[in-house]
């Protein structure tokens, strides 16, 4: 039975508010998941419930918290109470540690310097340092003489204070996971929906909506999320490679397990581990690593190797992005291999504007007041107009609550937004949408759109600059078919295509009948060049005959030349 999503009722008037969230996403989790759950997991969602209010709120607190150690003082919180009592049943289950050993690190973390120095008192004098010494040169003094993790009672029996490590913080995590289906959302999102600052589409699901399917796709998430924390701590991408786990039938799966052997592979190409890099790259089989394996080889001069690759990513239809980069490469190639020179790309024609005027300043808000008049006023919109239209007129179809789409309550937009079949498993219903800017109903639509969706979060409208004048005003004076030519761009790449439109916008509404009545102006300040995302859209709109200019600026004071 279809339902829509709701989120808990805690209010932050409530000083047990967060507890009140963590239990809902254990309920969801336990409800949606169970299969997917081990015994120890399974254990602590029901020990959880038998927990006095106060532990159970206390361990929140901690979960909530960075990192696992904690100095028992510093939780203190009058709903809980005091913490010592607190803290007693979330010992006896194993989930706190009263006592933990603690190395070197974890100690200078975990005590002020002060307490340092105070406690290695005999091994400063010892070592010939100042009682002032600062805690890096104590730190880089004493952290080779003591390699062992200990209790704090042994590294300072007259400590007067504990430290506690939490040790389910691996099963929260996975509950978060699974909850979120990414753990780049914490439980802060519950707060900022609580203050009003994030409100969110309810989409209708059905109790199988959920991010994963299987343990081994939560696992394998896990896994990769780790390596490339790893790897940002500064493990090479030699020791990491061995781990990446095998290749997932789940296409989500496959694109982060891509992603991870990219970021392996650049790590690799910058500590010149060529080789390895260029097994990585091919590993990941995504369209920028055949462009960064390519350069590679040509560095390498394997330059009938990369002319091979070259040739045989062009006729497998590459995106756009792909296509633009092997129009560069093959070129190159050519001269390299002494081949015949073919035909390339031209250099996207547009309109050229000069502008010289006072600055520096912000050069986007100066063209605006250059170019600004009252019947033809110039709005600064970059990617927020064109995509902000989209996202109102195709808002249905968006948040179209498909198997693997939508599975809590707080989704910025489809989980699937940026996977290849995303447009495909919609096909209709954009079809549908699109089909609105021929019979002319498209203004009513989205107008109504922003009345109704105002403020709730889109992946596409960012409602600060798509306000209501500006979308009246657009829909006024743009064609309907410069739209649909726009939208259906869009759709062709979702996560390329969303960025290089122009910086700004003219309306012209009071342009004679038959005129030209609006125009995109991209900006480039003095030493700016167009990147690669602006010359494809700049492209795309002449071969559409969509009006566009770029305009150039020079600061009076300065003698640099235009470009």
């Amino acid at each position: 039975m279809n339902s829509a999503f709701a989120t808990p009722t805690a209010s932050l008037d409530d000083p047990f508010y967060y507890l009140t969230n963590f239990r809902f996403v254990l309920d969801w989790v336990g409800e949606r998941h169970a299969d997917l759950l081990a015994a120890d997991e399974l254990a602590f969602l029901e020990q959880f419930k038998n927990l006095p209010q106060a532990s159970q709120a206390l361990l929140v607190r901690m979960v909530m918290r960075k990192g696992e150690l904690f100095r028992l003082s510093k939780l203190s919180y009058a709903e809980v109470g005091e913490s010592s009592a607190a803290i007693v049943p979330l010992v006896a289950l194993g989930w706190v540690e009263s006592d933990p050993a603690l190395s070197i690190d974890e100690l200078f973390n975990q005590l002020r310097l002060a307490e340092l120095r105070q406690m290695f008192a005999d091994e400063i004098r010892a070592a010939g340092l100042s009682a002032s010494s600062a805690k890096t040169v104590l730190y880089d003094t004493l952290a080779s003489r003591f390699t062992q993790a200990v209790p704090l009672k042994v590294w300072w029996p007259n400590a007067p204070d504990r430290v506690v490590r939490l040790t389910v913080m691996n099963i929260c995590d996975r509950l978060r996971l699974m909850f979120f289906g990414n753990l780049r959302q914490d439980w802060a999102e519950f707060v900022l929906t609580e203050l009003g600052l994030q409100r969110f589409e309810a989409v209708p699901f059905t109790p199988q909506s959920r991010a994963f399917q299987s343990r081994q796709e939560v696992d394998t998430y896990l896994a990769l999320h780790y390596l490339r924390q790893r790897l940002d701590e500064g493990e090479l991408p030699a020791e990491l490679h061995p781990e990446v786990p095998p290749p997932s039938d789940n296409r989500w799966l496959a694109t982060r397990r891509a992603r991870l052997l990219l970021q392996l592979g650049r790590e690799a190409e910058r500590s010149g581990e060529s080789t390895l890099a260029l097994t990585l790259y091919g590993e990941a089989g995504s369209s920028e690593a055949r462009i960064r394996q390519l350069r590679v080889l040509e560095r390498l001069g394997e330059h009938q190797t990369a002319f091979e690759l070259a040739t045989q990513a062009l006729e497998s239809r590459p995106n756009e992005t792909e296509r633009q980069a092997l129009a560069r490469i093959l070129p190159r190639l050519r001269r390299r291999l002494k081949l015949p020179a073919v035909p390339s790309d031209m250099e996207p024609a547009h309109e050229r504007w000069d502008l010289t005027l006072p600055g520096p300043q912000f050069v986007e808000r100066a063209v605006v007041e250059a170019l600004s008049d009252p019947h033809a006023p110039v709005y600064y919109v970059e990617n927020s107009l064109i995509t902000g239209l989209f996202g109102l007129l195709c808002w249905p179809a968006i948040f179209t609550p498909l198997p693997g789409a939508f599975f809590h309550p707080f989704h910025h937009g489809p989980a699937d937004l940026y996977r290849d079949d995303f447009v495909a498993r919609r096909r209709d219903i954009f079809d549908a949408c699109l089909a609105q800017l021929e019979d002319g109903s498209y203004r009513e639509v989205i107008q109504a759109s922003w009345q109704e969706k105002f403020g709730l979060v889109s992946p596409f409208v960012h409602w600060p600059i798509v306000d209501e004048t500006l979308v009246e005003l657009a829909l006024e004076c743009i064609p309907a078919e410069h739209l649909r030519a726009c939208f259906e761009r869009l759709l062709g790449d979702l996560k390329a295509n969303r960025a290089g439109l122009p910086d700004l916008i003219q309306l012209m509404p009071d342009a004679p009948k038959g005129e030209t009545c609006y125009r995109m102006i991209e900006v480039k300040g003095p030493g700016d060049r167009l990147q690669d995302n602006q010359r494809r859209w700049l492209t795309f709109f002449h071969r559409h005959e969509i009006p566009v200019a770029v305009c150039y600026v020079r600061w009076a004071d300065s003698a640099e030349p235009m470009p």
